[in-house]
């Protein structure tokens, strides 16, 4: 018998941006789903009308598409299907697995406080679990599951082991609230069975609605998905992530310039191992994940390690695929675009910008020399290496320009001879070329950027700043 195709969802709340922990479930579901040809279904939790906004919907659905996590189909509302929800909630009230409850917010109030007199349990327990239908009131009513009241119950899950709940501390949750409308805990459940969903992969903190949700596929006699709860990110003070801690939100680290495909390997490597390998490719990643391999701590977010994993990235990427990335992030920060000249000019340059490049606004910066123009403008510290005696020995170096072989060979052997001509070294002479070339103190190598710039143009710096 064949296995059953795997199914992983998404869930978020449009109730604001892309949190970096929901990307990394996002990214763990797309993972499992992608190296096993199974499919990756989003679904917009959208109940929660007051705060959910088509912005935060967009928001989400944009930091996916940054991350390069594609899924498959239409994304589904929640909202949309409350329909079918409040038909779930219904047919559980036909076969005696959930009841009306006609208890007022007063009457709920009160028990609870008699609780918390007698030192009991607050979970509410309603006098209208058992009541027959020919005894109920013409009043307003919700409608709750019926919980067991004693024994208890285990839920294997993949990454927290066996774990075992005492149904005692079960409450029998509401389905549909007084107006109809079905909450939550009941959709999630109904999306998750309608939409095939074989694995429920998400963050620790639902490790509890496990319990409250298994109810329902108990009530309703359905299959139920593997669950892996994983846990949460830590800041590097060990609490849970927050702003405090500087970025949270995938949006904020696609405009700190992060190359997608670093955040993805660093993302996969945050609470997940594969013997001790840190950088790999998304076809590893694909084919290596899967849950035995999620520890059951929370993880620290490291910015350190994350800017390394990124700069092996940048390293290792086509140029031409950079760039494209590249020209993403500026058009995302609101940054002028490339001319045509400075597209060609990066692409040229790209091999000399990589290296050692963490973030696109260090590559950027080093390719200062390509999106400036003459007459160049020199920083402090660049203009402090130019000075008169420099100036004279670059004077020298021009009409050897206009005839050497343009090649690292010949141009660096030209430079080193006539820096021993001065009895100099030719470190000493490349900060002072390298002002003139790049305007800047700190650069790509000088015989990489007059590579670039090619002859007219290298000669048309040096003349400029040497008179």
């Amino acid at each position: 018998m064949s296995q059953a195709r795997v199914v992983t969802r998404f869930a978020p709340s449009p109730t604001g941006a892309l949190h970096i922990g929901g990307a990394r479930t996002a990214l763990f579901n797309w993972l499992y789903a992608r190296g096993r040809g199974g499919k990756f279904l989003l679904r917009i939790e959208d109940t929660d009308k007051a705060r959910s906004t088509d912005e935060n919907t967009q928001a989400i659905l944009d930091g996916l598409t940054w991350l390069g996590l594609d899924w498959d189909g239409a994304p589904t509302s929640q909202a949309a299907a409350a329909a079918r929800h409040i038909e779930v909630a219904n047919e559980m009230l036909a076969n005696g697995h959930a009841y009306k409850c006609f208890a007022t917010q007063d009457e709920i109030q009160a028990f609870r406080e008699d609780a918390r007199t007698n030192k009991t349990s607050t979970l509410y327990r309603s006098p209208w679990r058992d009541v027959a239908d020919a005894d109920h009131p013409d009043l307003p009513f919700v409608v709750r599951v019926k919980a067991p009241r004693d024994g208890a119950t285990t839920l294997n899950d993949e990454v927290q082991g066996a774990v075992t709940w005492q149904n005692e501390q079960l409450d029998d949750m509401i389905l549909l609230r007084s107006d109809g409308s079905p909450v939550y805990m009941l959709a999630v459940v109904v999306d998750d069975h309608d939409m095939g969903v074989t694995h429920v992969i998400r963050g620790d903190d639902h490790l509890a609605n496990a319990f409250r949700q298994n109810l329902i596929y108990d009530a309703m006699g359905w299959d139920k998905p593997t669950l892996a709860h994983i846990p949460l990110i830590f800041g590097p003070d060990g609490k849970k992530l927050s702003k405090r801690h500087g970025a949270t939100g995938a949006a904020e680290y696609q405009a700190l310039g992060y190359p997608a495909a670093g955040m993805r390997n660093y993302l996969t490597r945050l609470g997940w191992s594969h013997g001790d390998d840190e950088f790999f490719s998304d076809a590893q990643a694909r084919e290596w994940f899967d849950l035995g391999g999620i520890g059951k701590s929370p993880a620290r977010f490291d910015t350190k390690k994350l800017e390394n994993i990124c700069g092996q990235h940048i390293a290792v990427s086509e140029n031409a695929a950079l760039l494209h990335e590249l020209e993403a992030f500026l058009d995302a920060t609101g940054q002028n675009a490339l001319t045509s000249e400075q597209h060609d000019g990066i692409l040229k340059a790209m091999e000399s910008l990589k290296e050692r490049s963490k973030t696109f606004p260090e590559l950027i910066d080093k390719a200062h020399f390509v999106l400036t123009s003459r007459p160049l403008e020199m920083d402090e510290k660049a203009a402090k290496s130019l000075d008169d005696v420099h100036k004279g020995i670059l004077t020298e170096l021009t009409p050897q320009l206009q005839t050497v072989s343009w090649s690292r060979d010949e141009l660096q052997g030209i430079v080193a001879t006539l820096a021993e001509a001065h009895d100099t070294k030719l470190g000493k002479l490349a900060g002072p070329l390298r002002a003139v070339l790049a305007g800047r103190a700190v650069s790509p190598s000088v015989f990489d950027m007059m590579l670039v710039l090619g002859r007219d143009e290298t000669i048309a710096r040096i003349k400029d700043a040497t008179g």
